[in-house]
């Protein structure tokens, strides 16, 4: 567990599949329209565990790491927040995705979750760069980035499919300082 002011984040296990679940569905609209497309059994209890167990799996692995974001004053999970296709070798990177209750926008637990991701990153896994894609259109989430460190490097055009049509994103992206 990484704990900050306000949130911290934790792997998930699969008692909070149940959590993860209400999640997901009751943020279903919300998180679909920046997520590619969700498998068949995502938004059942199965589909859940196989995620978390997958995630698991991708730690043993060293391929990504995935977390849940809960609030400090009564552990209620509001989102989740992963490092995926880690890359070792010459390039020691990862992406970073997250999504967040969107109850509990604007209130700074999303900026706050990236910045305690990345110190796990860079302290931890000894990880030299993170980036991120979001779609042009999603200032809140590039605010969140921002806010948290990352710099703006340019627009992939047609990068990610999401609802079966290919989105431009805005690449964003943090080195770590201790390099």
């Amino acid at each position: 567990m990484t704990k900050g002011k306000t949130v911290h984040i934790r792997q998930l296990n699969v008692h909070d599949a149940a959590e993860s679940l209400r999640l997901q569905t009751e943020n279903r609209d919300f998180f679909e329209k920046f997520s590619m497309t969700r498998a068949v059994d995502f938004y059942k209890i199965e589909g859940q565990i196989n995620m978390i167990q997958n995630h698991h799996e991708h730690v043993q692995k060293d391929q990504g790491y995935a977390f849940g974001i809960f609030k400090n004053d009564d552990d209620a999970l509001i989102g989740t927040i992963s490092l995926f296709q880690v890359i070792r070798g010459s390039l020691q990177s990862a992406f970073i995705g997250y999504f967040l209750d969107k109850k509990h926008n604007g209130k700074g637990y999303a900026t706050e979750a990236v910045q305690l991701i990345c110190e796990y990153a860079f302290g931890e896994l000894k990880l030299h760069r993170i980036e991120a894609g979001v779609m042009p259109h999603n200032i809140a989430s590039m605010r969140v980035l921002e806010k948290a460190g990352f710099h703006k490097e340019g627009i992939a055009q047609k990068n990610v499919k999401i609802h079966g049509k290919w989105e431009d994103h805005q690449v964003l992206a943090l080195i770590n300082p201790d390099d």
